[in-house]
């Protein structure tokens, strides 16, 4: 098998809490600050369950090497 599929990592180098954010953005090519702005609205419209999804993100999510 070859390694010529995307894959979902953490950022290590555009980071601003975990990297989670950098690293959805880097995966759908967009716009870093689009998807953090989108992940504190959707925190603040949740209720914080975005917050404990992000954070468990976080953990199961790698970092890139």
């Amino acid at each position: 098998m070859s390694d010529d599929y995307k894959k979902l990592l953490r950022s290590k180098s555009n980071r601003m809490v975990c990297g989670v954010c950098a690293g959805v953005a880097d995966y759908f090519s967009l716009d870093p600050t689009i998807v953090r702005l989108l992940a504190v609205i959707g925190g603040i419209a949740s209720a914080g369950t975005a917050i404990v999804a992000y954070l468990i993100a976080a953990v199961i999510i790698p970092e890139e090497w």
